[in-house]
């Protein structure tokens, strides 16, 4: 399974990277990563016109995307788009952060889950 993390340098820069996250097969129910531990679960709904400036991430968190679609924009200037069934990793947690807003005027239902930070993907 493959997904998306923002993740920040020395220089508190911002940047896209992307994770792949391995899965055995578990039988008949399909196929299964190892277990990871995590924190606290948030759920959110994000207005059709929301367009926040530059922010570092509040934790290091998994953003699981139900509805609606969103851009990202890191430090380098490049973007990129999600929606529903994407998965983003924030750990862009100190320095400059990053720029996130909806589109299409949509509104966004999205899960957040926050992850300890020896947890590795």
């Amino acid at each position: 399974m493959n997904f998306t993390r923002i993740f920040n340098d020395d220089q508190g820069k911002s940047h896209f990277g992307d994770l792949t996250i391995d899965v055995r097969d578990g039988g008949p129910i399909g196929f299964l990563s190892e277990r990871f531990p995590v924190g606290e679960m948030i759920f959110r709904e994000t207005p059709s016109d929301y367009d926040f400036k530059w922010h570092p991430a509040p934790q290091r968190q998994l953003l699981f995307i139900i509805k609606g679609r969103c851009e990202f924009k890191v430090s380098s200037g490049e973007t990129r788009q999600f929606g529903a069934g994407d998965v983003v990793l924030l750990e862009d947690t100190v320095g400059e952060g990053h720029c996130s807003k909806a589109l299409f005027n949509e509104v966004r239902h999205s899960i957040f889950v926050t992850v300890p930070e020896d947890v590795v993907f």
